[in-house]
């Protein structure tokens, strides 16, 4: 791949943002009528804009490499996967791919919502270029993969986002293309599912088969991919060794968030109709914004929400270290006052304490999520917010006066030791 772009044209309409829909059928009768009766009038056109989707990105992924692309939302990966695909042609630049490609790139792509799963395997399997005699040999490996035998002679358009996922991606990986590309598309499986398919990538790689994996799950990517390419605002920031690009993508958060995000418009928060975020920040002990921390000083982690619906409402935060794990996680659901019972409406803040003497050194970014009744997920962000622990060779702290590196874990508690002797 050569300084491969990509432009759209946006066009602006001169209605307002919020306009109603008898607004919009008002102004376009109004419209029409001025161009009968006044013909000659001028008319303004609509206005566009460029948008740079992609800007001269240029690498080259060679076979059998597992290959990660990172990046915040906006950031040009579902663009460049889909170009890569031949889903959409670049607007410039060169791209040469050897080897027959299946993409995944979001829930029932390929798929005919009238045709059953069992039809659809077959078509799946003729767009990849295989014939029906080799997708018959690998027939019976795909229901068994994807768990869907049940309900295979049932039109997929009947079928759950979960079903459509473990289908599609059963079908893209059993019939073994020379390179797979998959986005976040596997997020919507269950836990025991992303496994399976986790397994299946790492057995194409050792068969000498490339993989192309978007994620904003750093942990996963980090497991997967040895290599990995950072992608911002169109343009290729990073490639190179899978736990170095994600440490610096993960410590450039501090960068966007600064220790603290608000939504002043409550119309743009991330959320829906039962819930809309209004902040969310990490405090010190008094309460002060803040994104460097001493391990012997508490961390607050406190979110804003609005609830608008009566509904159960649980918030929980995850926390990532360097290369994207899952250090530990904390839902407020065990102390909130209304615990088991609907909130009512109104406005809400919810705080975790991280306590003094129990992070490891290093930087910690956190995700969040509301989510409600049968765990459904109403607000969510992935490392919206980053800041760094530090400690010192000092008797106080916890690592006393041990000046070797410390063992590489998530948390490094200050626990209580007793040493006697015994004899």
């Amino acid at each position: 791949m050569e300084k491969l772009s990509k432009k759209y044209m946006i066009g602006h309409q001169m209605q307002q943002r919020n306009s109603t829909l008898r607004d919009l059928l008002s102004n376009t009768a109004k419209s029409i009528t001025q161009r009968i009766f006044n013909p000659y009038q001028k008319v303004e056109a609509p206005s566009y804009e460029e948008f740079w989707a992609l800007r001269d990105v240029s690498f080259e992924i060679k076979q059998g490499e597992v290959v990660g692309i990172i990046g915040r939302n906006g950031a040009g990966k579902s663009t460049l996967l889909k170009i890569l695909s031949r889903i959409t042609e670049p607007t410039s630049g060169r791209i040469a791919i050897k080897g027959r490609v299946a993409s995944l790139l979001e829930v029932g792509t390929g798929f005919h919502p009238e045709l059953t799963g069992r039809e659809n395997i077959f078509l799946n399997g003729a767009i990849l270029g295989m014939s029906k005699v080799e997708i018959s040999k690998k027939f019976d490996e795909i229901v068994d993969f994807s768990g869907v035998e049940k309900f295979l002679d049932t039109p997929v358009k009947h079928f759950s986002s979960g079903m459509y996922t473990r289908l599609a991606f059963a079908v893209a990986a059993q019939l073994e293309p020379e390179i797979l590309i998959v986005d976040e598309v596997l997020a919507v499986g269950d836990g025991e599912f992303q496994k399976k398919c986790l397994g299946k990538i790492e057995n194409l790689s050792s068969e000498g088969r490339t993989v192309i994996f978007v994620s904003h799950n750093m942990g996963t990517i980090n497991f997967l991919c040895d290599r990995c390419i950072l992608m911002n605002q169109g343009n290729l920031v990073l490639d190179g060794a899978a736990g170095s690009v994600i440490q610096q993508y993960l410590t450039s958060a501090t960068s966007y968030s600064a220790g603290q995000q608000v939504w002043s418009d409550l119309n743009k928060s991330p959320g829906d109709e039962f819930v809309r975020v209004r902040a969310i920040r990490i405090v010190d002990k008094e309460n002060k914004v803040c994104t460097t921390f001493d391990v012997r000083d508490p961390v607050f982690v406190e979110i804003e929400f609005y609830v608008l619906k009566e509904v159960r409402v649980f918030v929980e935060f995850f926390f990532r270290n360097e290369i994207g794990q899952i250090t530990f996680a904390s839902k407020d659901n065990l102390d909130s006052p209304w615990k088991d019972v609907e909130y009512p409406l109104g406005l809400y803040r919810s705080v975790c304490e991280i306590p003094m003497d129990f992070l490891n050194d290093g930087t910690i970014s956190v995700s969040y999520g509301i989510i409600t009744g049968h765990h459904n997920i109403h607000a969510r962000g992935d490392d919206i917010l980053c800041f760094s622990v530090t400690d010192r060779l000092d008797p106080e702290g916890v690592r006393g006066n041990f000046q070797y590196e410390w063992i590489d874990a998530g948390v490094r508690p200050r626990l209580n030791w007793q040493v006697d002797k015994i004899d």
